[in-house]
Parts: structure tokens; sequence; C-alpha cells
């Protein structure tokens, strides 16, 4: 769990800590512009277009991050308002995870120059592009609820079957108890970084 982190590496710990719930709240943002930009004002509307991450994550979600390492966000839409229902959902689902692979960009690029120029921190960098990289990978599985699922049954009308609350609660289950996933995404974040930066 995270929280042993807190008493063998504090800063690490904080550090940690500090990037997710950065990256949620601009994640669950992006999909607020997306949302405003195809017509549904519901994000304003609710209160939901600020920088405030108890707004977009509530307490129990950053609790749950500080302490075992899972957390959450939520922005309210409403599909029905979309210009588009098909390309509307697609491009508001496709924002969370396409805002966090800017951030991982964003963090490489800083901890390039970081690194050419002997300044800042290069474990604050390098952590937030593997933090950032790892969720839009898994946002991205075509599972619900992840937004994944919501741009792929646009293109597969057949996996619509599978979108129901329950299937959705017990597929996010098997994805958290499932050995080796949190960490085969992070092997993959850290080959993106180490061949985008050329180290072998």
């Amino acid at each position: 769990m995270l929280i042993q982190m807190l008493s063998e590496d504090p800063i690490r710990y904080l550090r940690i800590v500090a990037i997710v719930i950065i990256s949620v709240t601009l994640h669950e943002l992006a999909h607020g512009f997306a949302a405003l930009s195809q017509g549904d004002d519901t994000p304003r509307k609710t209160g939901h277009m600020t920088l405030n991450p108890i707004v977009h994550m509530g307490w129990e979600s950053i609790i749950f991050l500080a302490i075992g390492g899972i957390t959450w966000g939520q922005m309210p839409v409403n599909p029905r308002k979309f210009r588009s229902a098909k390309w509307g959902n697609i491009l508001v689902s496709a924002a969370g995870p396409l805002s966090n692979l800017a951030l991982g960009i964003l963090s490489i690029v800083l901890l390039i120059i970081a690194t050419r120029f002997d300044i800042l921190s290069l474990e604050f960098f390098y952590l937030a592009a593997q933090i950032n990289l790892a969720l839009c990978l898994f946002n991205l599985l075509p599972i619900p609820p992840l937004d994944g699922f919501n741009v792929f049954r646009e293109f597969i009308p057949q996996l619509k079957v599978l979108d129901d609350y329950r299937v959705g609660m017990f597929a996010m289950m098997v994805l958290f108890l499932a050995p080796g996933l949190s960490s085969g995404l992070y092997v993959v974040s850290d080959l993106f970084i180490r061949l985008f930066i050329g180290i072998d």
C-alpha cells in the first residue's frame, strides 16, 4: 500500500500523491472542457469547472489515494446535450486520457530540460511522466466504466451490452486485484520515457 512509503520515503510519497491529485483534476477538467465544446453546459452548471480537486475527487477518493494508492474522479456530463451523440461521446471520453498523455509528454520535455541544465527535480518529472502515461493507458482499457470503453463502444456497438453498473464494478474489482496490472502499466510507461529521452 502507498501509505507504507510515507515512513520509508516521505518525499517520494508526497510527490506521488500531489502528482496524482493534479493529474486526476486535470483529467476531469479535460472531460468538462470537451463537454462544453460539444454543447453540454452541465459541467459549468454543477460547478465542476474548477481546479479544486475536492470537487472532482471528493474526500473519500483522496483518502483512499493517500492510504492505498487507489483513487477516482468524476465530471458530470449529459450526453443528450451533445451536438453529435456518437462523436460527442467519443471526444468527451477521450479527452481525459489524452490530457494525461499530454501531461506525460510535457513532463518528459521538462525532464529533458532539467537533465540538460541540471536544474529542478529529475525524480518529480520522471514520476509525473510515469504516472500520467500509466493513467492514460489504464483509462483507455475498453472496460466499463473506463473512458476507453465509452470510446470503443461507439465503434463496436456489440460492447454496449457490457454497459451495466454491476458489470462495471465487477470489472474494476478484477482490474484492481489483477496481479501485475499496475506494474505492467508502469513498465510500458517507463519504456516509453526511456525511448523518448534516448536511455537504453
